[in-house]
């Protein structure tokens, strides 16, 4: 796993520990990471459905997520590109011969 990019900025609402997540920013107290918060809020979503959609957050953990995200805004895209990586490895994986099969297994008619 590669390393992520350090924090610029401190957040309250916000842990970035090696043991937690592979280092990955998550809520405090939770292991919902900021990647996942950013990636919805830059699609557009409204903070008030982030709240809705993980309400044990609440508006001050989701708030604090999201003013992390825009204050480190490197490492939470660099942490994105790790997990979008991680996710092809895993696709790969569960499909034998995916990247090797260069020619149809059969003759076509």
């Amino acid at each position: 796993m590669s390393a992520l990019p350090g924090v610029k900025v401190q957040h309250p609402h916000v842990d970035v520990r090696g043991d937690v997540m592979g280092g990955s920013p998550v809520v405090k107290g939770t292991k919902v990471p900021v990647r996942r918060l950013w990636a919805w809020h830059r699609k557009g979503v409204s903070v008030e459905t982030l709240v809705k959609r993980y309400p044990s957050l609440g508006w001050a953990k989701v708030l604090g997520a999201l003013a992390f995200a825009y204050d480190n805004q490197e490492l939470v895209e660099a942490d994105l590109e790790r997990e979008a990586a991680l996710m092809e490895a895993t696709e790969a994986e569960k499909v034998p011969g995916r990247m090797l099969q260069e020619a149809l297994p059969f003759k076509p008619k």
